[in-house]
């Protein structure tokens, strides 16, 4: 009987052991999660102080912005000014939603001087007014200045849960600067920026694109994450110091 409580006994130390080390190791994960909170939350300040000095600072031309983009690969949010012609029967549409509204930011081909193309999102329009034909009078003909925000290419779909865009018809879900160029019925070899421009809000006629669509108040909850999972840490500690005092207080 006694050899019997015995094999049993120490068949049931190993458990508080491998519990410890699973508390322990869970420990550890939790405060490198806090960390790389932290560590995002101060990417994240640093990209907001950088789009405040760059939305506030005066609008350049743009071969400027293109140096810019050529040396760093970043021209997020600089204000920038660009002269042309619209193509209107270029337009691609973009499938988003503006103040609780379904609908499309058109992005239209602007003809530069130069012969190459520019890519601009004029702005918002209501899902039953995607159709050009249907607002004739946002169709400004002849030259016009653009003055907006330059913003970064993507170089791939953001997430798999995207459906993919749908060229054939004209609806894109992501911003594929160059699936956009290809099916926009630009001249062959023709050039073309290598970011797009969002406009301003200046109105259009009629009113239609809205620009101004720019996001750019981002969110930044990392340091709430960030105090989730120190918290949670914290509260794995105690417990497994009680774990520990434990069997000090029973014997």
């Amino acid at each position: 009987m006694s050899t019997t409580s015995g094999s049993v006994a120490g068949r049931s130390r190993p458990k508080p052991a491998l519990l410890l080390g699973f508390g322990l190791v869970l420990f550890f994960i939790l405060l490198a999660l806090g960390t790389w909170q932290i560590q995002r939350l101060y990417w994240k300040e640093a990209l907001l102080q950088t789009i405040e000095q760059r939305t506030h600072s005066a609008p350049v031309p743009l071969a400027e912005i293109e140096k810019r983009f050529a040396a760093t690969g970043d021209v997020d949010y600089t204000p920038v000014t660009a002269s042309g012609t619209f193509l209107y029967q270029g337009e691609r549409h973009f499938f988003a939603t503006w103040e609780g509204q379904s609908g499309f930011n058109v992005f239209t081909p602007l003809h530069l001087e130069d012969g190459r193309f520019a890519l601009i999102n004029r702005g918002f329009v209501p899902y039953d007014l995607k159709d050009a034909a249907k607002r004739p009078q946002s169709q400004v003909e002849g030259q016009v200045t653009v003055t907006g925000l330059a913003r970064n290419p993507l170089p791939a779909k953001p997430s798999m849960m995207l459906p993919d865009n749908d060229p054939q018809k004209n609806i894109f879900y992501w911003k594929d600067r160059d699936a956009m160029a290809a099916s926009a019925g630009l001249p062959a070899g023709a050039g073309l920026v290598p970011f797009f421009i969002d406009a301003g809000a200046t109105p259009n006629p009629g009113g239609l694109p809205v620009g101004g669509v720019t996001v750019i108040n981002l969110p930044n909850s990392h340091l709430q994450y960030a105090v989730t999972w120190y918290g949670l840490a914290a509260a794995l500690a105690g417990v497994l110091i009680f774990r520990l005092r434990r069997p000090a207080k029973e014997k």
